[in-house]
């Protein structure tokens, strides 16, 4: 059974028109992703960066959230569609001086907008959004709370597909901050949908959720442990703000345990590739000379995901579109 999620982010023919969470979609989806985005990379390459797919469409970029990787690969990813783009300052917005969320959406519906970008710090915003745009309009979560970042996460898959192609014979180490990570929480769904062998979550108990091994993953403590015969090791940023108490005693002693050194992943195998979201800590998270080394793919990360994002956006707007002709054809307005 459909998930409320579910029926919300997917057309009545199971296509996609928002794209909030990984969880619920099939291995069909994800695919379609990473072979639309793949497309794009030449797009990227060439003089002139554009195609005409959403050439007349508005995007609003709408963060409630600080951030400047993901607005910006946003960006580029809408203007490389050729749509138009409206970059929202929620902190000098109508928002921060009292309107509500539904009052800034419906204003920003009647400036015919087509698509929304949201990052906010709460938990299901991007749902709750989604929830109550007009039929034409698609809603993309950029990160909501601790919940789900799945445009990182697709991204993020697109990478290790470039280098690593069948994801059924990965080994996949996740090391860091997972209890406040909705990029890892994301990941993990992605790569359990799309099959891969196994996945291994590594942090001290206390930025580990309870829960972790149910999301179908392999829990250790012990790096060193961890990483033998390892592809895929992939660091994740501390999230100090999210941190309600003392949840380390140092960042010394974190970085001692659980730093990304060279020394440690020398125990992964020799072509294992090194990943982190970012943004990074050097020296706390990770050894600089890992971060800038022959193994790391955090640069081509982010390259990557302006083909990620553009690809979800021109996907779930064309599903719409479709979906929309439909209902036009099935009401007797189109012949």
């Amino acid at each position: 059974m459909a998930t409320a999620t579910q029926d919300i982010q997917l057309c009545d023919d199971g296509g996609l028109k928002h794209f909030l969470t990984i969880e619920g979609l099939n291995k069909q989806r994800l695919t379609e992703i990473l072979d639309t985005a793949e497309s794009f990379v030449g797009v990227n390459n060439k003089a002139t960066k554009k195609v005409p797919l959403l050439r007349g469409k508005t995007v609003a970029n709408l963060f409630f959230e600080n951030s400047t990787r993901t607005r910006t690969t946003f960006e580029l990813a809408a203007k490389r569609l050729s749509a138009d783009v409206l970059n929202i300052n929620v902190s000098v917005s109508a928002a921060s001086k009292g309107e509500t969320l539904l009052d800034t959406l419906r204003n920003l519906q009647a400036m015919q907008c087509d698509m929304f970008v949201v990052r906010h710090s709460a938990s299901g915003a991007a749902h709750f959004i989604a929830s109550h745009v007009e039929p034409h309009v698609s809603v993309i979560n950029a990160g909501d709370g601790q919940h789900s970042h799945p445009t990182q996460a697709m991204l993020d898959m697109f990478a290790i597909r470039r280098n690593k192609s069948d994801f059924a014979k990965l080994k996949v180490v996740i090391v860091g901050d997972i209890l406040h990570s909705r990029v890892a929480r994301s990941q993990i769904h992605a790569l359990n949908i799309l099959g891969t062998r196994e996945i291994v979550a590594v942090g001290p108990k206390t930025l580990l959720p309870e829960n972790i091994s149910e999301l179908g993953v392999t829990v250790e403590h012990n790096l060193e442990k961890a990483l033998p015969d390892t592809d895929v090791v992939i660091g994740l940023r501390l999230q100090k703000e999210r941190m309600r108490s003392a949840l380390l005693s140092t960042e010394d002693e974190y970085f001692r345990s659980y730093g990304l050194t060279e020394d440690r992943i020398k125990l992964a195998k020799p072509d294992a590739i090194v990943m982190h979201p970012g943004p990074t800590n050097r020296g706390v998270e990770i050894e600089a000379s890992v971060a800038d080394g022959p193994q790391s793919i955090i640069l081509e990360q982010v390259t990557g995901g302006i083909a990620t994002r553009m690809a979800i956006m021109s996907i779930a707007m064309g599903n719409i579109e479709k979906s929309l002709s439909g209902s036009r054809t099935d009401s007797g307005l189109v012949n």
